[in-house]
């Protein structure tokens, strides 16, 4: 099975750990890549589901850590690889002045990217009737392992010495969605500020359009090196249907404000992360990404993760075949395109642990 092919069944299918320690960095509920584990396969570090329903009945074991520190990966009972896991980050035994763990602040992601959601509530999340179904934003902050609001100078405190003790190499700030038109740009900008004062480290804000395109302007003068705008999915049906309070801003509005954004982060450094396995085509996701390729907007495809507690929780994931017959042609379109994700400044499409695809562009 080539790299690419296992990396896909893993996200896709999950893996069950033999040694519950080796799932001790797991993060369970909260933004980004939850339920997940940070898994090195030779030379690529992906996020793979541990604490999923798929992942609880996957054919992929992972046993006990031998001498060296790397782990076996066997399915039924014969090898497919041998991994490693990134270790703690010596900044998670910090605190702040006034005791919050620097963890409740910011955490590690794959095994060079900090991230940290600013603000945890989301006008979304916060409706029955609008919240985006595979969201699980307040699930972290209920169960006491973030804050609500983190500060700027709490942000730049925690990626100092991020960078400073365990060389991390680029940030991911993303954000609920506020109650204002400028759809949380204005909270990233103002932390951008603060941390680029204190270290210098490539940044990528996340945020939902925001009204008025001079923000974009606005981010990139507070330090934030490149943006993402994230779809989730692509056709309005599946749209109203999974994220009805999110489908109310539409994906002409989504596209006018990538043309604007393309603009002034230049062409690779605007992205946009993409779900399969929500309800979408793989047709429609290629089309889509067919013009987001040729706008200069990079379409981070990933397998989407049902999150225990999320009214998505049983969703079934996407197969191994279909995440193929998407990031296959996928990384074809890219690499035409002339924006890899290697050359993305910072970011999830830089770090590429959630997909495969980074994977697809090499082949």
């Amino acid at each position: 099975m080539s790299s690419p092919d296992l990396i896909s069944e893993l996200q896709t299918r999950g893996m069950r750990l033999v040694d519950p320690r080796a799932g001790h960095e797991s993060r369970r509920g909260g933004a980004g890549p939850s339920d997940h584990k940070a898994v090195t396969i030779g030379a690529t570090t992906v996020m793979v589901p541990v604490h999923t329903a798929p992942a609880f009945e996957s054919p992929f074991l992972v046993e006990a850590p031998a001498q060296d520190g790397s782990s076996r990966i066997t399915r039924d009972g014969v090898e497919v690889a041998r991994v490693s896991f990134p270790g703690r980050p010596r900044f998670y035994d910090l605190k702040t002045a006034d005791g919050i763990p620097y963890s409740h602040i910011a955490t590690l992601h794959s095994r060079n990217v900090l991230a940290t959601t600013v603000l945890q509530t989301c006008i979304r999340y916060e409706s029955r009737k609008k919240t985006c179904q595979f969201c699980a934003i307040g699930q972290s902050l209920a169960a006491g392992r973030t804050i609500a609001h983190k500060t700027p100078e709490q942000l730049a405190e925690v990626a100092r010495a991020a960078v400073e003790l365990d060389g991390i190499e680029h940030m991911v700030m993303t954000t609920g969605t506020p109650a204002g038109s400028d759809r949380g740009a204005a909270v990233l900008a103002e932390s951008a500020r603060a941390i680029k004062a204190a270290v210098n480290i490539p940044i990528q804000g996340q945020c939902e359009p925001p009204d008025d395109d001079a923000w974009h302007q606005r981010m990139a003068d507070a330090g934030i090196d490149a943006l993402g705008m994230h779809l989730e999915a692509v056709t309005p049906e599946v749209r109203q249907r999974i994220m009805p309070g999110k489908a109310s801003v539409p994906l002409e509005k989504y596209f006018d404000s990538f043309e604007a954004a393309v603009r002034v982060f230049g062409r690779g450094q605007v992205s946009t992360y993409i779900l399969a396995g929500l309800g979408d085509t793989a047709e429609a996701i290629l089309d889509i990404s067919q013009k987001l390729c040729t706008m200069g907007v990079y379409p981070f495809v990933v397998p989407f993760v049902p999150i225990s507690g999320t009214p998505l929780e049983s969703h079934p994931a996407p197969s191994a075949g279909f995440m193929a017959s998407i990031l296959r042609p996928l990384g074809e379109m890219i690499v035409k395109a002339g924006i890899r994700s290697a050359d993305i400044k910072a970011g999830c499409g830089r770090c590429g642990a959630c997909s495969a695809l980074s994977t697809y562009e090499k082949l």
